[in-house]
């Protein structure tokens, strides 16, 4: 009588061939993904880490906040100074960050009205998530603001869940 063949053989060499392949195939795939940084400078902006925490808790302070909000009839971002800070000589940039392609960023010299408020052109902006900050310089003193604003949607104010 013939003794039935066992399959464990047959079972490790299968197994084994797939746990392989899947290695090979994450190898391959983590051989060719892009893996770009968000911004290039990262390591200068870590630099500075410590004098823009100071720059955001002086904002912080101040009686009224900044603020950044997308106005989707005319396809505009409204920056606005806090409202003490109206009128009076302010210098800065604004950076509009795109958090998941860093070619997209924009950085704009900061010019506001004597009201404290800029205009911002957002229509070659594409529609999504993009973060706006803002530092500035006012008699010395350095702010810091920065907010997430959605593109394309009716509000414009970035609402966590």
């Amino acid at each position: 009588m013939k003794q039935p063949r066992s399959l464990w053989p047959l079972g490790i060499t299968v197994v084994s061939a797939a746990f392989l392949s899947g290695i090979a195939a994450c190898v391959a795939i983590a051989c060719t993904h892009k893996s770009d940084l968000v911004n290039e400078k990262y390591y200068d902006q870590e630099i500075r880490y410590q004098a823009r925490i100071e720059s955001l808790d002086r904002t912080r302070q101040l009686a009224t906040q900044a603020s950044a909000d997308y106005d989707a009839a005319t396809r505009r971002i409204v920056v606005r100074l806090p409202a003490e800070q109206a009128g009076k000589t302010a210098t800065g940039d604004i950076q509009l960050y795109r958090p998941s392609a860093a070619g997209m960023d924009r950085a704009i010299h900061l010019d506001p009205d004597p009201h404290g408020v800029q205009w911002l052109d957002a229509s070659g902006l594409q529609n999504g998530l993009w973060r706006v900050r803002i530092e500035w310089n006012i008699e010395g003193h350095d702010f810091f603001f920065d907010q997430r604003i959605v593109i394309g949607s009716g509000s414009g104010k970035w609402e966590s869940p």
